[in-house]
């Protein structure tokens, strides 16, 4: 179901926060995203941008222990999930990802491959590769929802 893969370069923190934003503006209330990259490629700062863009106003941490983050933002539900930890994919049951599958959210996922066969596919999968100090995003959808996405992305970047 993949179509064409859009490249972007991000130079800095805050470009990636920038770019996270971005994405935000555009994000439908339900979708699915797979964050993945090495430990320190920015998956949680894109996450930050992505979060402050939608409206929380407070800190944004990675959780790793916690395993999920829940932020409940004016017009949408954001669960934020750090599966670096995790033991057995079906732990997932345990924390509510039926629950979350349920409603209208948004599932910003890193390292998503400790979930498999438990996670639903993504609908837009972002790998994030070391660029010599830069980084290299590669976003591939994987659903109808996620090259609307991509669209939708491209006209907001080309305007």
């Amino acid at each position: 179901m993949q179509s064409k893969v859009q490249m972007t370069y991000i130079e800095s923190d805050s470009a990636m926060r920038n770019f996270g934003a971005q994405m935000a503006s555009v994000c439908p209330t339900r979708f699915i995203i797979y964050l993945i990259g090495e430990l320190g490629a920015g998956k949680s700062t894109f996450a930050r941008g992505f979060l402050h863009a939608l409206g929380h106003e407070g800190s944004v941490r990675s959780p790793t222990y916690t395993l999920v983050e829940p932020y409940s933002l004016p017009d949408r539900q954001v669960y934020h999930l750090d599966l670096y930890r995790l033991v057995d994919p079906e732990e997932l049951e345990f924390l509510g990802l039926r629950d979350w599958l349920e409603q209208d959210a948004i599932l910003l996922v890193e390292w998503p491959d400790k979930g498999e066969g438990v996670l639903p596919q993504a609908d837009l999968i972002i790998e994030i590769e070391y660029e010599g100090s830069a980084r290299q995003l590669n976003l591939k959808p994987m659903s109808d929802i996620g090259r609307e996405f991509i669209e939708k992305l491209e006209d907001l970047t080309n305007n």
